[in-house]
């Protein structure tokens, strides 16, 4: 029972981060120009975001459901607003600057990595009903269980959701060496781009009334 527990929370926390959206990108970009350290703990600050919803999903706040669902437009719509900014940010992103930074990075810059990929993923509080329907899917923790047998399972959870960022990161830093200068500044251009455009879709589909369900 709590290895089955382990094991769902770890695909669960796998299936709700491996959606490819504008924060898989910026992680990756972040890694190619700033290292596998700034990318994972940007990855980290999306995986946080993520175990916030589990965690309101797993207990049913539902003051913050409620809260949620009367204000579904505003926060998407501010969500979308704010992540078509970041992609121009990224766009106009000078990777040179980037690259002189990577030897220097503080513990400070690390924070500001982890703080804004965490804010960005935040905006998205459809992953609660994303969580809501593994949970159904998988019968995660239906059964009467334990306070520790929760909290491994969450944990799992987040343990799912990192290994991912890992993987990611692992990946993006393992073909870094083959990206010069230039090659940097064309990344910054399709990321910031595609951040921008994913970003505009869901203002589209936030301000037609359409259910925006991709994770981001």
């Amino acid at each position: 029972m709590l290895l089955s527990t382990i094991t769902q929370g770890f695909i669960i926390g796998l299936c709700t981060s491996a959606p490819v959206g504008p924060i898989a990108i910026l992680c990756i970009q972040r890694t190619l120009q700033n290292g596998r350290k700034t990318g994972f703990i940007s990855g980290l600050g999306a995986a946080s975001s993520d175990f916030v919803y589990a965690l309101i999903a797993l207990f049913g706040l539902s003051f913050v459901m409620d809260f949620i669902q009367q204000h579904e437009f505003l926060i998407q719509l501010i969500g979308a607003i704010v992540i078509m900014a970041f992609g121009i940010f990224i766009f106009f992103q000078n990777p040179t600057k980037g690259l002189r930074k990577r030897q220097s990075t503080s513990s400070t810059t690390y924070f500001q990595e982890y703080l804004t990929s965490f804010a960005l993923t935040i905006t998205n509080p459809l992953m609660i009903f994303l969580f809501l329907g593994l949970y159904a899917r998988m019968e995660f923790l239906v059964e009467p269980a334990g306070w520790w047998e929760v909290v491994l399972g969450m944990l799992a959870v987040l343990a799912g959701s990192t290994a991912w960022w890992f993987t990611i990161t692992l990946i993006a830093s393992t073909f870094h060496n083959k990206f010069n200068i230039r090659g940097l500044w064309i990344l910054n251009k399709i990321t910031g781009t595609l951040i921008f455009v994913i970003a505009l879709i869901s203002l589209i589909l936030t301000l037609t009334g359409n259910s925006l369900t991709a994770s981001i």
